[in-house]
């Protein structure tokens, strides 16, 4: 049995894994934003030790930012503050006396959706639409993180004066006095100028997209964060722009797109590493 954790800005989710299946699921509050390290490493010690057993082997973790993946050392955790250098690995395995990985929560997404896939591809790699954009690969069934955990960190890329992230998440949303909720009963309702926005998020994703074919040339791209949800109403903007973007049409006549916006994909993805 596996536990596998991902700590977010609000939630961190804790599961007990065998094989692909999350067999108990608890979800918490995050850290409080202005916590101590030691007191964001107890309170995340008192929730493991509310759900570990015995049968669990190993602990994955999946965390927002950089990560020393050889060591478990998370640089800079995004939304906590005081996590700026921290040695999570090694903190964990004193405390539990089992193995203990850490990566980032992209690429925990990525392996989770390519072990949920029913089709088996050279190369999968997953795309986080929530608060940022994040990108993992799947090469041969393994994670391609890079000597420093950064392979797919291209929403950083620069992009219409900004970057891709800017364009491609929940940021583009608010720049435009909408959330993705909203957008959607909208577009439900026949607003034009929702569709429009839909059309405009679809076609820088469609940009974006391009990037990964030429960066990684999956088989398979998967759509994680709450915005995977709205696909159906940016899903044919976004393939024009990649058809006009990308010129390889032998390619994308293979490509398989698709969302996979459960909450528990990210999870399942770090109870594997």
């Amino acid at each position: 049995m596996l536990l596998g954790i991902d700590i977010g800005g609000t939630t961190i989710s804790l599961g007990l894994v065998e094989g692909t299946e999350i067999v108990k699921l608890n979800r918490v509050p995050s850290f409080q934003k202005d916590a101590s390290l030691q007191e964001t490493i107890d309170y995340l010690i008192e929730q493991i030790e509310e759900i570990i057993t015995p049968k669990v082997d190993s602990i994955g973790i999946g965390v927002p930012t950089l990560v020393d993946v050889a060591k478990g050392i998370v640089y800079n955790a995004t939304n906590i503050k005081s996590w700026t250098k921290v040695p999570l690995k090694d903190m964990l395995e004193k405390r539990f006396g089992i193995t203990v990985n850490v990566n980032n929560d992209a690429n925990c997404y990525a392996l989770g959706a390519a072990a949920r896939l029913e089709e088996e591809y050279q190369v999968v790699v997953g795309v986080t639409l929530g608060t940022g954009t994040g990108v993992g690969i799947v090469a041969g069934g393994k994670l391609m993180c890079g000597d420093n955990c950064g392979a797919g960190e291209i929403g950083s890329v620069p992009y219409n004066g900004k970057d891709f992230e800017s364009f491609c998440s929940k940021q583009f949303f608010g720049s435009r006095g909408w959330n993705p909720r909203e957008a959607c009963k909208a577009a439900d309702n026949g607003d034009h100028d929702a569709i429009a926005f839909f059309d405009e998020f679809g076609r820088h994703l469609g940009e974006l997209l391009s990037l990964v074919m030429y960066s990684y040339d999956p088989g398979c791209i998967v759509f994680g964060g709450g915005i995977a949800n709205t696909y159906p109403y940016f899903e044919k903007a976004m393939w024009r722009a990649l058809r006009k973007r990308y010129p390889y049409g032998h390619a994308l006549d293979r490509l398989v797109i698709k969302a996979m916006p459960q909450e528990d994909v990210a999870l399942l993805g770090a109870s594997l590493l």
